[in-house]
């Protein structure tokens, strides 16, 4: 499109203007067709002035800049660029993609631009350990920490060495002091300065990996980032002990500390520098380090702004609850993201916590950042302390007579300003044209709890369709943008448009024990009862998914499903059904997105690169299509395209599934496939998961819904960078921490 479609049309003079507007503009038209030519030399002018700058260029340029001073290409692009299937065995697409924008994440993780841009300098500062630390962050955005771990080796040091006052014998690992807590909980990891046996397996064994040698390097890699809570309230476990969990469901929760940006490009990184697991040693003795505002954890009590003083908190095992603090104490552990009271600090008014959880990627609710569209025709009303409204119900019911007295347009928005937890029966009644959005503030995760209020009914959050005569342009629209919604589920009725959830968590199972087990293993966290509602689910966490309605005088209702996880919370049970376990009337649309569990559906029109853990059983077969997917055997499915098992045949259906290292919500590790290898499999007598499944979507990258992560691209490219940047005769290997 033109920049200035009548540009050339307002260079004419007045009276042929006039007679062009006479005779019907044609006039117009054809300099309207000439500007958008112009507009487009002029921006290829422009970029072709960008493209001589790494900070500028188009992503399909960068490789090519690089060529000028030697840059080597990463194993994913130069595949691409020359027609080489990936390791998935698909031809690839990352040239179109590059060229076109149309996949920002895949070209970012194939050619980075940090990397590209930091080429020479990078090799000046060749085989420093700070340099594999800025390559991981710079290649694959993962923080990271570089060991020469032949300096944890043990072995026999010259007697003449005890005489220069230690200064050798300190950069080496040493022999384990039992009573030194801090430092045996950190034995073996990054951090650890005990030494070890000589281990002569390679460092980057596809096997098992070793490096414990003379030539050892490792690159210890933090995947899971951390994402911050701020003042939300924790769970009491039992209000006669003063008992409490950080996490607001009552499950464990293990903290992770808040990572500190370094101070140069040459300082090696330490616990302080990436979001590593809080341990207990770790935590009092450092405890003024973690505790406080703007730190990784806070706790208040009682309404006030001031946190619980320092001298209070006292690091403790509350693994059985057997510790008891004493009077003015109060008990914390991290790992499980426990506290305790004492009799005289009991709380009288509550407790709220600020604290750091780990997590894959932006999924389900929370504080990150979301892309959200502007909407300057929409009505916002405001929920939380310090607004006009308190709870959620009243700003409705003020937008809904302010919609009806004319006051204001079709288009509302509730929005919530604070992390808190709004306990209340939610009942949206929408009238014909209606577009509401309950969503959360930027910087917030609200909590929805929905409690027993009535005996006599269930008390899900019932989003009704007033109207039962309404013309489908003018059926209401409603969108859930950022909100935990825990205790009950979403029940939609009555003649409804698009149900959109973005970027939410519908608790699996309503509610969470505190090993993570659900509470209601069985209950839906979606009713679609008798309704023409389009469901949509973007980025977002939920349960099963049930479908009541006519199969008969009704067509079958839209499902879409994109980035997201519908958790059944086993793989034997309904993720997608009608009742009694029969076909849901329904037509699925799934993009990228792992199913726990069994589905049965009327349809699916398309299903891409996404993990079926329970089998599918689809009605008509005749329709759609499934493509670079996993579904187990004995599914009944429409045809299918590059699909696994199938492409590795009978003979290695057992080997090609997917393993997940947590299939519980709630932990840290939740929805993720399994590493190759991983060691907790192995000593468990599991196999690791198979590359066809971690490599199996059609642009190489995992199936399922972490598949905009790309990890086997970016462990690719920094294995590539190891290799290139390593000193020769060096044994460089990555190490997974999370």
């Amino acid at each position: 499109m033109s920049r200035e479609p009548d540009g050339l049309a307002e260079l004419l003079p007045q009276w042929h203007r006039l007679r062009d507007a006479q005779e019907g503009e044609a006039l117009r038209a054809l300099l309207a067709v000439m500007a958008e030519q112009i507009d487009r030399v002029r921006s290829g002018v422009e970029q072709g002035y960008d493209d001589l700058f790494v900070e500028t260029a188009a992503p399909w340029v960068l490789p090519y800049l690089g060529d000028l001073v030697g840059y080597r290409t990463l194993p994913g692009y130069e595949r691409s660029e020359m027609g080489v299937p990936p390791a998935g065995g698909w031809g690839s697409v990352l040239t179109t993609a590059l060229r076109d924008g149309s996949s920002a994440e895949l070209a970012e993780a194939v050619a980075p631009r940090r990397d590209v841009a930091a080429t020479v300098a990078n090799r000046r500062r060749k085989g420093t350990l700070h340099l594999l630390e800025e390559l991981s962050e710079d290649v694959a955005g993962w923080p990271a920490r570089a060991v020469e771990l032949s300096r944890h080796v043990s072995h026999h040091q010259p007697v003449k060495l005890y005489g220069d006052g230690g200064a050798h014998r300190g950069s080496r690992g040493r022999l384990a002091d039992l009573r030194d807590g801090s430092a045996l909980d950190l034995a073996g990891g990054p951090f650890g300065a005990v030494a070890r046996s000589v281990d002569v397996r390679r460092a980057d064994s596809r096997h098992r990996q070793g490096g414990w040698s003379p030539a050892g390097v490792g690159l210890f890699v933090w995947r899971l980032k951390a994402y911050s809570l701020t003042s939300t309230p924790a769970y009491c476990i039992d209000r006669a002990r003063n008992l409490y969990t950080f996490s607001i469901l009552g499950n464990d929760t293990p903290l992770v500390t808040k990572p500190v940006p370094e101070p140069s490009p040459t300082h090696i990184a330490t616990i302080d520098n990436v979001p590593a697991f809080i341990r207990r040693h770790q935590l009092h003795d450092r405890l003024a380090d973690y505790y406080g505002p703007g730190k990784s954890l806070v706790i208040r009590r009682d309404g006030e702004d001031r946190p619980v003083p320092l001298s209070d908190i006292v690091v403790a095992d509350l693994s059985e609850w057997r510790y008891r603090p004493k009077r003015g104490q109060v008990a914390v552990d991290p790992e499980l993201g426990r506290i305790a009271f004492g009799s005289r600090s009991a709380p009288r008014q509550g407790v709220w916590v600020d604290y750091h959880y780990a997590f894959g990627t932006d999924m389900g609710g929370g504080e990150y950042e979301r892309d959200r569209e502007p909407r300057p025709d929409a009505e916002v009303y405001r929920v939380g302390p310090g607004e006009t409204y308190q709870r959620i119900m009243d700003a409705y019911r003020e937008w809904r007579n302010d919609r009806r007295a004319g006051r204001c347009g079709p288009e509302g928005i509730i929005e919530i300003t604070h992390s808190g937890a709004y306990q209340e029966q939610l009942d949206f009644d929408l009238d014909p044209g209606d577009r509401l959005e309950l969503r959360a503030a930027e910087g917030t995760r609200p909590v929805i709890r929905l409690l027993d209020w009535y005996s006599n009914r269930p008390d899900a959050l019932n989003i009704r369709a007033v109207s039962e005569d309404c013309p489908p342009a003018e059926r209401p629209r409603i969108v859930l943008d950022g909100l935990l919604v825990a205790g009950r589920g979403i029940n939609v009725t009555g003649p409804m448009g698009a149900v959109v959830v973005r970027h939410c968590t519908l608790v699996p199972g309503w509610s969470l024990e505190p090993e993570c087990d659900p509470h209601s293993p069985e209950e839906p966290s979606f009713v679609l009862e008798r309704t023409t509602a389009c469901l949509q689910i973007e980025h977002s966490i939920l349960g099963t998914i049930e479908v009541i309605g006519d199969e008969v005088s009704e067509e079958p209702l839209d499902i879409h499903l994109r980035d997201s996880i519908v958790d059944a919370t086993a793989d034997d049970r309904e993720a997608l059904s009608a009742p009694d376990c029969r076909h849901a009337h329904a037509v699925l649309h799934l993009h990228r997105t792992t199913v726990i569990g069994e589905v049965h559906t009327h349809a699916v029109r398309i299903a891409e690169n996404s993990v079926f853990t329970g089998k599918l059983h689809v009605v008509r077969r005749g329709i759609g299509c499934l493509r670079f997917s996993y579904v187990p055997a004995g599914s009944r499915t429409p045809r299918r395209y590059r699909c696994q098992p199938d492409l590795a045949g009978p003979a290695q259906a057992s080997r090609v599934r997917p393993l997940f290292t947590s299939q519980r919500y709630g932990t840290p590790w939740y929805g993720q496939l399994a590493d190759v290898p991983h060691s907790r499999l192995r000593s468990s007598g599991g196999t690791p998961i198979a590359d066809e499944i971690r490599r199996g979507a059609d642009d190489g990258a995992e199936m399922g819904a972490f598949h905009d992560l790309y990890r086997p691209q970016r462990e690719d490219s920094l294995r590539a960078r190891l290799e290139e940047y390593t000193p020769a005769g060096t044994d460089a290997g990555i190490f997974f921490v999370t």
